[in-house]
């Protein structure tokens, strides 16, 4: 088999929850030796959050495959001696720990680096290193409001945060982006280089769009569930049968392919209201009528039908259930097994593939499972 693009890597991570797990796990996915230091005992805070994969943490579960666990208290100077040890030999460190924690420590980025010239340091934190908000508490909800998801995100009515932990997610994409980035640089020039993160400036990113529009809009994109603030007919549909599809009309061409091939009403393509894009939009509501009117006649499978005939955008609006068992992820090989202290789990395969070369899909370790082994491969000859 053909070794992984980051075999030979040894990257060590103080890490927890969600942003830093998940960055170190795509490395880990790519080849690299993960070695996740865990507080002794309970470990990375995220084993507790729930216990529905069989008694472990589904967050646990999706981020933490491939890893070793070695349990340190880095409050004992022998165990910061020992951390200092594993980094000597390491590649990338990273750290989410509170701000200010890894400087009192000695393991902050500058004295790393000075000690270790070649190591890649990254920081992941909630708001960044400076700035009036750098002790605030971070957690993903409290990113969202303050980055304005959730000001756009639910219904008129009603303000939702995304279900998912968007910043958190959003700042271990950019902190794995920027890790390869900067072992990229060292490969040219020798010597490492610090990388930070905070999940609040990687939300303010995804928020591009939404800032632009009211920035020099002059007010913010409408919440509106599943529909979009400046593009109609695009949302939830439901057919007579109750089937649910999602549309997203995004030209005339779709428009009026739309009106004449799916709904079968071509007046509707050029009525005054509804013949230009921002006409829709500004009269959504009726257009919502004279939709659901024609869709209270169709069954979902005719809608289907339809809708892949005349090549208009569409979506099923799917349960989780139906997405555990969805015909592309089955079709595409997706699915996969993992190892875990409850057994196997069952696990997707990452979204990066590198073909001929399957991502290493390792077991999910205990607290500390991998302690002895770790610290006795440091007394090993490099």
């Amino acid at each position: 088999m053909h070794p992984l693009p980051l075999d030979g890597l040894v990257v060590v991570s103080c890490e927890q929850a969600v942003a830093a797990p998940l960055a170190t796990r795509h490395l880990a996915d790519l080849g690299a030796r993960v070695i996740k230091v865990e507080r002794p005992g309970s470990g990375d805070f995220a084993r507790a959050y729930d216990r529905t994969v069989r008694g472990m943490s589904s967050h646990f579960v999706w981020l933490n495959r491939s890893k070793q666990s070695v349990a340190l208290d880095l409050k004992d100077p022998a165990a910061v001696e020992k951390m200092l040890r594993l980094l000597e030999r390491a590649d990338v460190f990273v750290q989410n720990f509170a701000p200010g924690a890894a400087d009192r420590l000695g393991l902050g980025a500058t004295a790393l680096r000075a000690r270790f010239p070649r190591l890649v340091t990254c920081s992941i934190s909630g708001y960044g290193g400076s700035g009036p908000y750098r002790d605030a508490k971070a957690y993903d909800l409290l990113i969202q409001s303050e980055a304005g998801l959730v000001s756009i995100t639910g219904t008129e009515d009603s303000p939702a945060k995304a279900g998912i932990p968007a910043a958190d997610i959003g700042a271990g994409m950019y902190a794995f982006s920027g890790i390869l980035a900067a072992l990229y640089e060292r490969e040219r020039t020798g010597v490492g280089t610090e990388v930070e993160v905070s999940l609040f400036d990687s939300l303010v990113e995804w928020m591009g769009y939404p800032l632009y529009y009211a920035g020099y809009g002059g007010s913010p994109p409408g919440r509106t569930g599943t529909s979009h603030a400046a593009i109609a007919p695009y949302g939830t549909f439901v057919t007579g049968d109750g089937t649910e599809v999602v549309l997203s009309i995004q030209n005339e061409r779709e428009w009026v392919a739309f009106c004449t091939d799916v709904l079968r009403t071509p007046g509707l393509a050029t009525d005054p209201r509804f013949d230009t894009g921002s006409g829709r939009v500004a009269e959504r509501a009726a257009l919502q009528v004279e939709i659901d009117a024609v869709l209270a006649t169709l069954s979902g499978e005719i809608f289907l039908d339809r809708l892949a005939g005349a090549r208009i955008a569409h979506a099923r609006q799917r349960e989780l259930a139906d997405v555990l068992d969805h015909p592309q992820l089955d079709a595409r090989g997706r699915w996969t097994e993992v190892d875990s202290p409850v057994g196997p789990l069952r696990a997707l395969q990452p979204p990066i593939t590198l073909p001929g070369r399957p991502a290493r899909m390792g077991r999910v370790p205990d607290v500390g499972e991998h302690t002895d082994e770790v610290l006795a491969w440091l007394d090993e000859q490099p």
